[in-house]
């Protein structure tokens, strides 16, 4: 069994280190780290070329201007059978990939619970499956979404099911999750592998509060969402007639 983990990484220097070394310091060993650079200009590059690990797979210069393409590269890269999602700036519990795997032993897809940080690593919230009431369904998740990328690890299967990426998306891990509701039984792992860091470049908000998206945007963003994941299923559906 190969684990793969892909991380889109842009002008993560800050914190890209203590990411990587939570990831080579598994209890479960990874095969592979596929790290897709969206030609950073601060010392990424320079951090990931120090650890010369031939686990390191870093895919330099690309020119996305975008986390979500950035990661869609990332994933078309892995080999695994078993790909974990990491953001650059998080830091995972020893135990994360252990636990995962088993998981994935029984599902295409598996979230884990995980808790808030600040810059310095200071705890802000004990959990991020409360903060988005993280639980199944697809109607649920369509509303008020709960898959978070930096969480999930996903079986292989699911990759022919969720790439490409449609270009219209604006959430990736929202598209994942959906098409894993659609196709396949997720699990929501209540073991809080993941210490998630907010600070001033995070892309999304952490919650309802500080989301500034109009009323009109979440509503228009959703219908997209919900075209793109009928259009995505009718083609599927007429390849295997």
């Amino acid at each position: 069994m190969v684990i793969s983990v892909c991380i889109p990484t842009y002008n993560g220097g800050h914190y890209i280190k203590e990411q990587l070394d939570s990831i080579l310091n598994q209890t479960r060993a990874v095969d592979e780290i596929i790290i897709s650079d969206d030609s950073s200009t601060d010392q990424t590059l320079e951090i990931i070329r120090s650890y010369n690990n031939p686990k390191i797979r870093l895919f330099e210069n690309q020119q996305f201007s975008s986390p979500i393409f950035n990661l869609e590269f990332a994933l078309k890269q892995a080999t695994g059978d078993y790909i974990f999602l990491a953001d650059q700036d998080d830091i995972w519990m020893p135990d994360k990939v252990e636990i995962l795997v088993k998981e994935l032993a029984t599902c295409k897809l598996v979230i884990s619970d995980g808790v808030v940080i600040n810059q310095q690593g200071k705890e802000l919230a004990p959990s991020i499956f409360e903060i988005y009431n993280s639980q199944k369904g697809f109607f649920k998740n369509l509303t008020k979404n709960s898959y978070m990328g930096c969480c999930m690890a996903i079986h292989k299967d699911l990759l022919p099911i969720v790439l490409p990426f449609p270009k219209k998306i604006a959430m990736h891990d929202l598209w994942i999750g959906l098409n894993a509701e659609l196709y396949t039984n997720p699990i929501f792992c209540p073991a809080k592998l993941v210490k998630y860091r907010r600070h001033d470049f995070n892309k999304t908000p952490l919650d309802a509060q500080t989301n500034t998206n109009s009323l009109s945007y979440k509503i228009a963003f959703r219908l997209t969402i919900l075209l793109l994941l009928v259009a995505r299923f009718v083609r599927r559906k007429m390849r295997f007639r």
